[in-house]
């Protein structure tokens, strides 16, 4: 991450920032370029279209860090609930989850227990479920309850963050898994004995990684960047696989570059969001691009 975005990660983290741009309208408004809705049936009514237009989607019901048991188990519910609909709906989508929503941190076995509920009710429809991956102190434990579950269901893709000094040996443990693995360069602000902080190390971490993930054909490499020389380079990694790979993009962002990859007969997921706990996720966003900082500035200042 960028010197300006740890900047802009630091400001977003200010109680009154937080409170002037979740406590009005134009912050709303502003969240919603990159949110569905704040309600599964916005999410759904996204995914439809995007389905229309040969996407594939993503389900994201936003929340993360759980302070009580309950939250952790309505999220669970909420999931539970969002996987139904899915199959009831016919959609083309999976769900993505985070595991502090469903309680990592706070009682990991809940945590478990709830992602083990999670993959058996989407493995009964025949859907798959990807873990989020979040902060680096997380990423052990994260492996830990992925490898368990996947044990037992086999409908489970992880994300790995190609700015962590450990994901080489991180990914190579979870391809013998044979779930699918979601590449992605890294969003937290991570320190320098944990992560790559410049921007060109991050882009050839990602690069080398990309290496093994395509040649690996048990696997199911899903690439997530909107960089182009990043898809670029993943193109030119895939074309030796005799399965197929596919890019994952995020709801609001490169629109025009999701539908040329979509028409030039490669495989898109959008990753959609939804819910009203959008602020960390927005302020994420916000800070991997220095547009987006713009955009989120003039919002601020109302111009």
């Amino acid at each position: 991450m960028s010197l300006l975005g740890r900047l802009v990660l630091a400001v977003t983290r200010w109680g009154w920032v937080r409170r002037l741009f979740t406590s009005h309208a134009w912050g709303r408004r502003v969240a919603m370029r990159f949110v569905a809705g704040e309600s599964l049936d916005d999410a759904v009514a996204a995914t439809r279209r995007l389905n229309e237009e040969g996407f594939t989607v993503s389900l994201d019901h936003l929340g993360e860090h759980v302070d009580d048991p309950s939250l952790a188990e309505r999220a669970r519910d909420d999931y539970l609930a969002c996987i139904d609909r899915i199959a009831a709906e016919g959609l083309d989508a999976n769900i993505s989850v985070k595991l502090t929503q469903l309680g990592m941190g706070l009682d990991d076995e809940l945590a478990t227990l709830s992602l083990l509920a999670l993959a058996g009710r989407a493995a009964a429809h025949g859907l798959t479920v990807t873990v989020d991956m979040e902060e680096s102190g997380h990423t052990g434990v994260t492996l830990d309850i992925v490898e368990r579950v996947q044990k037992e269901h086999g409908n489970l893709g992880v994300a790995l963050q190609a700015y962590l000094h450990r994901t080489a040996e991180d990914l190579a443990r979870v391809l013998s898994l044979d779930g699918h693995i979601r590449l992605c360069k890294g969003a937290y602000d991570e320190p320098d004995d944990v992560a790559l902080r410049s921007r060109s190390d991050v882009d050839e971490a990602f690069d080398a990684l990309l290496g093994p993930l395509m040649a690996a054909e048990e696997s199911y490499p899903a690439i997530a960047t909107h960089d182009e020389a990043r898809v670029a380079a993943a193109v030119a990694a895939g074309e030796g696989r005799s399965n197929p790979f596919e890019f994952q993009m995020l709801y609001g962002i490169r629109g025009a570059m999701q539908r040329e990859l979509n028409s030039d007969g490669h495989r898109v997921r959008v990753y959609v969001p939804y819910g009203d706990a959008w602020y960390p996720y927005l302020t994420r966003r916000i800070a991997e691009r220095p547009s987006n900082v713009w955009f989120f500035t003039r919002a601020l200042f109302g111009r």
